[in-house]
């Protein structure tokens, strides 16, 4: 009895101000018991905030909501569907729900069960993130940067790299899968939760790293897995521990990239080469627990022996090929060919081309191997004699002129030289290009064959006889000629001559005055009368003097010639007595300007 008659009096007593005037007027109260009543009601009123659980007794249960009193001023409203287990809606059950507002928009008291389960997670999850316990949680679904877990019923971030000690490359092989988590942050205003699985993983290896690094020695061998492929190396997980095998311990032979020797993920013993204590750092080698190629390589590749390999580097001074991993021999571009002239290896051979080679040496302390490629094909040197004998005459073509001869190819591959001395019997020569040009055809004579050097010395002069023999009796020392001054030298000017012959006339002979500047008085081209004063067959020199010539001429012809070449007038008298006049003691004929 005593209930119902509080409820009826609650029910009075909640009733509206209009209704209140009402009960007033109706002399049901008076104002003073009617205040009364109220503040003994709202005594009755338990203190309820907004955001808090709270417990209440369902008292009707609708379609789509169940009412529940929560012990305040009028009953709130939850969403049925908000109850996952319905077995407990029943009038009179207590349950938990969440205030989310005392009076919305309608004046309703707005309540939540959704919500007071999850603040009841809310707070074990805090609770285990403060201590550090471990939850378990599922992993749903994978997003960008890691996969969603259902952690006691709420979603929970899992970041790709907290997975695992190791590198995960398949982020689907983990969901529908429960595992054990520590929270690892929570971000309250946004009520986010970050967990990490590999923290626990760290720690059950961190017993096993302890004792793998005291345990560590070099030249151990430990078996590893491949946890990571770089372009300098690989990183070995030793259980717990990494080391690293730079990609120069991976293999004896040369590679590009790691990835060609292992792969991740794959099993592979190692050996302990190097350990830093004090910075954690473990250097292991692969290719140690390898034979090493070169042990018994004079068994399997004597000199001699022909191989094939691969181009694996190109240098100036030739090409690296491998034979075999390991194993790598040099082709000298002095090995490259007989005949020809190599500047570069890449006339030859390409980058990653497969080729036949020959061994021509190997030192196995050192590591070298010597290769050749010529030497697959005879020495046509060999031979190279019985094709172009000394004296032979052939045609060939201009391919380099240099300031000392002319290179001439007589067929492919095969060069000789012409030296500039053996261009011409008669023409001053100074410089090759003064006689031929590159692709000019010429006719050339076998002078010599040097097989050792491989050289070949060839003539163009000598396609014609020696013409000295006859110019003895043409050019005899006092004749008189004319020539035609084709060069201005220091000394002098060199003339031609009849027959296409070269004399020289030193500026003490050109005039009989002294001549200062030749090039102001004579010109090439002027046409010179000369008398030959010295002539030497071995030396094939023919000297020549304009001042000999006019002794004992008419004087017109000597006034003429001074006026030609716009030169003073003076008596010709003896050589020695002409004014400005140098005795001819030196005719040695320069070799340059």
């Amino acid at each position: 009895m005593a209930d119902e008659s509080t409820t009826s009096t609650h029910a009075q007593l909640g009733k509206s101000g209009y209704q209140r005037r009402l009960a007033i007027e109706d002399r049901e109260y008076n104002e003073s018991e009617y205040n009364d009543l109220m503040r003994l009601y709202e005594g009755t009123l338990g203190k309820i905030s907004e955001g808090e659980i709270v417990r209440g007794r369902i008292v009707a249960i609708g379609e789509s909501n169940v009412s529940v009193d929560i012990g305040f001023k009028s009953e709130g409203t939850v969403p049925i569907a908000e109850f996952t287990n319905k077995d407990i809606l029943k009038i009179g059950e207590e349950i938990e729900v969440f205030l989310e507002s005392v009076e919305n928009k309608d004046g309703q008291l707005v309540l939540s069960r959704k919500r007071a389960d999850f603040m009841r997670v809310w707070e074990r999850v805090t609770k285990a993130f403060d201590t550090g316990e471990v939850l378990q949680g599922r992993c749903v679904r994978r997003i960008k940067g890691g996969i969603v877990v259902d952690l006691l019923g709420i979603d929970a971030f899992l970041p790709g790299s907290q997975i695992d000690v190791r590198p995960v490359r398949d982020f689907d092989a983990f969901i529908g899968r429960t595992l054990d988590f520590r929270v690892v942050k929570i971000n309250h205003p946004s009520e986010n939760v970050v967990v990490s699985h590999k923290v626990l993983v760290e720690e059950e290896m961190s017993g096993q790293r302890k004792a793998i690094l005291e345990s560590l020695e070099k030249g151990q061998i430990l078996e590893g897995t491949v946890k990571a492929i770089t372009d300098f190396g690989v990183f070995v997980d030793l259980g717990g521990v990494d080391g690293l095998v730079h990609i120069t311990d991976l293999s004896w032979g040369r590679i590009n990239h790691p990835s060609e020797i292992v792969k991740l993920d794959q099993t592979i013993n190692v050996v302990v080469l190097d350990f830093d204590q004090e910075k954690k750092r473990i250097s292991l080698g692969y290719k140690q627990l390898q034979p090493h190629p070169w042990e018994n390589i004079q068994d399997k590749y004597p000199v001699g022996t022909k191989v094939t390999g691969k181009v694996v580097s190109l240098a100036d001074y030739g090409a690296f090929v491998e034979i075999e991993k390991g194993i790598e021999g040099l082709i000298h571009i002095s090995e490259m060919s007989w005949t020809q002239h190599i500047k570069h290896p890449s006339q030859v051979v390409s980058m990653g081309q497969m080729i036949d080679a020959v061994i021509l040496s190997l030192d196995k302390d050192a590591k070298k191997l010597s290769l050749g490629i010529k030497q697959l094909e005879p020495d046509p040197w060999l031979t190279l004699m019985q094709k172009y004998p000394v004296g032979s005459r052939h045609k060939g073509v201009v391919r380099n002129l240099t300031n000392f001869g002319v290179f001439v190819e007589l067929e492919q591959g095969v060069d000789g030289l012409v030296h500039i001395s053996d261009l011409s019997w008669t023409k001053k020569v100074r410089h090759p290009g003064e006689m031929v040009k590159k692709g000019d055809e010429i006719e050339v004579i076998i002078l010599g064959v040097d097989v050792d050097q491989r050289r070949i010395s060839l003539g163009h002069k000598q396609i014609d006889e020696n013409p000295w023999d006859k110019f003895g009796d043409q050019y005899r020392v006092g004749t008189e000629v004319e020539g035609k001054i084709v060069r201005i030298i220091e000394k002098g000017v060199i003339v031609e001559l009849p027959l296409g012959v070269d004399g020289f006339v030193p500026v003490s002979q050109l005039a009989t005055t002294q001549v200062k500047n030749i090039a102001e008085k004579f010109k090439v081209g002027d046409p010179l009368p000369l008398k030959v004063v010295e002539f030497d067959k071995d030396a094939k020199k023919i000297v020549l003097s304009a001042t000999e010539f006019l002794k004992g001429k008419e004087s017109k012809i000597l006034e003429d010639y001074m006026a030609e070449h716009k030169l003073p007038t003076s008596t010709i008298g003896d050589s020695a007595t002409i004014t400005g006049q140098a005795p001819l003691d030196d005719t040695t004929i320069p070799t340059e300007n």
